[in-house]
């Protein structure tokens, strides 16, 4: 089997960068390819970011800047285009991966040769690096189904399932390209990308396949984009959006069911909820007013 690619699609913040790295190399199988794509544009931090990359003196490493800034989302397409392995990962510079990674990646992707991805289990750290509590996530890994090594999701039960609750941590998530084809992150969205492109994979007919091992380490900080949009709200503007779009597309196939829980969109509401009911829990009360309205306005 070919090497394993990880790419890390970098945007300036090189707090974790060397970390990140770093889980890479500690990998308890060395037959993986890293790619750093740096999309700071001018900026300051490129000469960093080069010696970061370069004072790991390992041939498998190798770095790529674009020359002006193309956005988060086209960053991981290109990231997609740009690896020269079956496999690609896209491994978020603010998180790690645990040193079974590679191997339980690649296990299933063997195991599998249908699946068009393969993702794994993720532990949740806070921005020390210590191990975090988060109830959304929690929440999520009820939502998954049920298995002792693997989980097969495809078709309409898989899509209903996801649209209960998201479960599939996006950069966990190992794609085989000759699989993948053309479909690529979509840059309408600065949010849901993952969610969307998981369920347009469905849709087309592929297969998804989970390891239930925990290989991968996601961190949760206040300098993150997923903390940063769900402070602005345009996180769950996108998620309404997106799960209005899916409810269309699943009754153009005649998955009723899909269309029926997209429609409800009752993971979102829940979050809202729980959103504002922490709020009010630190006597944030404009928070919570706020939020409770947004939600209101949504319903």
């Amino acid at each position: 089997m070919d090497p394993l690619g990880i790419a890390i699609p970098f945007f300036r913040n090189t707090s974790y960068l060397r970390t990140a790295i770093t889980s890479v190399t500690e990998q308890s199988s060395a037959d993986w390819r890293l790619w750093v794509m740096d999309d700071s544009g001018q900026n300051e931090s490129e000469e960093v970011v080069r010696e970061v990359t370069a004072s790991f003196d390992d041939d498998r490493i190798h770095y790529r800047r674009n020359i002006e800034t193309i956005g988060m989302v086209s960053n991981w397409n290109l990231c997609l285009d740009a690896a020269d392995t079956e496999f690609i990962t896209l491994l978020h510079g603010d998180d790690r991966l645990l040193p079974n990674y590679v191997d339980v990646i690649q296990h299933a992707a063997r195991e599998h040769p249908q699946a068009a991805a393969v993702y794994c289990e993720a532990t949740i750290i806070g921005a020390s690096g210590r191990s975090a509590f988060s109830l959304p996530d929690l929440v999520k890994g009820f939502f998954s189904p049920k298995a002792v090594d693997r989980v097969v999701l495809a078709g309409q039960i898989a899509a209903t399932a996801l649209m209960r609750g998201n479960f599939i941590m996006c950069p966990t998530l190992s794609f085989r390209r000759s699989l993948l084809g053309a479909q690529r992150f979509d840059p309408r969205w600065e949010q849901v990308q993952d969610l969307d492109l998981t369920l347009r994979l469905l849709m087309d007919g592929a297969t998804l396949v989970g390891a239930t091992e925990v290989a991968y380490a996601y961190r949760r900080h206040r300098e993150s984009a997923t903390w940063t949009q769900s402070q602005s709200r345009l996180r769950f503007d996108e998620e309404f959006r997106l799960f209005d779009e899916v409810a269309a597309r699943a009754e153009a196939l005649g998955w009723h069911e899909t269309a029926r829980v997209s429609r409800q969109k009752r993971i979102v509401k829940l979050h809202l909820a729980y959103r504002a009911l922490r709020a009010l829990s630190r006597l944030q009360l404009p928070s919570a007013v706020e939020t409770l309205r947004y939600l209101r306005s949504r319903w």
